[in-house]
């Protein structure tokens, strides 16, 4: 029995900050980001966007587009490191969302025998959503399940990763017999616990907050004499003398976490390939993968490239294409590849391989769990656009998640693949509004009062509740 992706959907805000713009406020060559890391425009929730607003979004579009009988889903299952709550899940705002949103065709409660819950290991979460509903589907095969993944990636500004910030949501219908991809069971995975990026819980002391107050008014204050007063305050200052606080905006080593991505990913395919006979350059057509910037993986892969030639019997065809073998000595050896990662040859198999999913990478930026699947739309949806046959070719996925875990395995593209085509990604993506840097840098500092898209036919989110016993419950609403 097949098991795989039966339908695709997608959600992305309605404006984006081109690159050039952010570059020329940055003081930053627009090459640099375009030409070097392939970044063109950078996607961002409005006011009024979330994880939750935004996978409803994707989720409800993929119920309508497929004309989905809820009573046939048994799970949704969420990917995202961006939840909004540390206890209920954020999958419970979106399935409460959608099923409002059946209400006039399927009634009230229609989807209060479906399962679901949070997935969160960085950008990985929705690959381990994947493979839970794989797994149900095989345990019930007359059965279909959904996963989302939703994601904001912020960035401090002027950081390194300021530039690769991205948002959006991808919804996925698996099943038996799938139109799309067949997934293979055997997948390669590999973890180990490290410190490349993270958003902790931060703490604070009340006296030194009321110290740095004190200092903002203009008025001196020791910590000492805040100490004394909050040892006598009541309410917000009184009590615990801590102040926690949550972060969008992650702690984040760049070098170090594509050194965690690499070797991951390397040993993620050992595992594979102990259980699949498979070379990845020769097999797989179309490599998709969680990409931080869009030019990720043709600067990743280049040296595992290398390998796969040397197993496959095939390095004579890359000393052709160099004129001399890779030199012994390390340093030289270094230049030999990254001359190599600039020459027709490698190109050629970028543009084949990698390419179709950058293409939205590019136009939209990081999405965190939502990255690789909006590849895999990317990939698929190019195809179908140059009118590319993609019947029983192989896609290798790849998924990262700092923390750090990396996921391999493949799937086999059917015949109903492109029925992606009715998606229209790269129109929609075209049809965005371009915002300007004002703009974008309020909405990052949380001055903006106004919607920048006021009145987009979306779910939105209306507010946060004030009440007793309900603060900060959130309420949506859906034009």
């Amino acid at each position: 029995m097949k098991i795989g992706i039966d339908a695709l959907s997608y959600y992305v805000p309605h404006h984006y900050l081109p690159i050039e713009t952010l570059a020329r406020a940055r003081e930053i060559e627009y090459a640099k980001l375009n030409k070097g890391l392939g970044l063109t425009s950078m996607s961002f929730p409005d006011i009024d966007e979330d994880a939750a607003s935004m996978g409803a979004n994707a989720c409800l579009a993929l119920f309508t587009n497929e004309k989905l009988n809820p009573s046939k889903v048994g799970r949704l299952y969420l990917g995202t490191e961006s939840a909004l709550d540390s206890a209920k899940p954020t999958a419970t705002y979106i399935l409460d969302l959608v099923e409002h949103g059946l209400e006039a065709e399927h009634g009230p409660g229609s989807l209060r025998n479906t399962d679901v819950v949070d997935m969160t290991f960085a950008c990985i979460g929705a690959i381990d959503a994947l493979e839970n509903a794989c797994l149900y589907v095989k345990q019930h095969p007359e059965m279909q399940a959904i996963v989302v993944a939703s994601d904001l990636a912020k960035y401090e500004l002027n950081s390194s990763g300021e530039y690769t910030q991205g948002a959006g949501a991808v919804a996925l219908l698996v099943c038996a017999n799938p139109e799309i991809i067949s997934l293979s069971e055997e997948i390669g995975v590999a973890t180990k616990g490290e410190r490349d990026f993270f958003k902790p819980r931060r703490t604070h002391t009340k006296a030194a907050v009321l110290v740095e107050a004190a200092q903002l008014l203009g008025l001196s204050l020791s910590t000492e004499d805040a100490e004394d007063r909050l040892s006598k305050a009541n309410g917000f200052w009184g009590g615990n003398t801590m102040l926690r606080t949550y972060h969008e905006e992650p702690v984040f080593d760049g070098q170090y976490s594509n050194g965690a991505y690499i070797a991951r990913v390397k040993e993620a395919l050992t595992h594979f390939g102990a259980k699949v006979n498979v070379n990845p350059a020769l097999e797989w057509d179309r490599i998709v993968m969680h990409l931080p910037y869009a030019f990720h993986g043709r600067r990743m892969l280049v040296n595992f490239y290398l390998d796969w030639m040397k197993e496959n019997g095939k390095w004579a065809e890359v000393v052709t294409a160099m004129g001399c073998e890779m030199p012994e000595d390390k340093e030289e050896a270094k230049t030999w590849v990254r001359t190599f990662s600039k020459s027709t040859y490698y190109k050629d198999y970028v543009s084949k391989a990698l390419e179709p999913a950058e293409r939205a990478s590019s136009l939209i930026g990081n999405m965190y769990t939502a990255s690789i699947f909006m590849g895999l739309i990317s990939t698929l949806c190019d195809a179908a656009q140059q009118e590319k046959s993609m019947t029983g070719k192989i896609i290798g996925f790849m998924g990262y998640g700092s923390g750090s875990k990396a996921k391999v395995f493949q799937g086999t593209v059917e015949s109903g693949w492109n029925k992606v085509a009715k998606l229209k990604l790269f129109e929609r993506l075209e049809d965005r509004i371009a915002v300007d840097f004002t703009t974008y840098e309020n909405w990052h500092n949380e001055k903006l009062l106004t919607p920048i898209v006021p009145n987009k036919s979306a779910f939105i989110l209306e507010g946060l509740r004030t009440e007793e016993n309900q603060e900060y419950f959130r309420d949506y609403t859906r034009r």
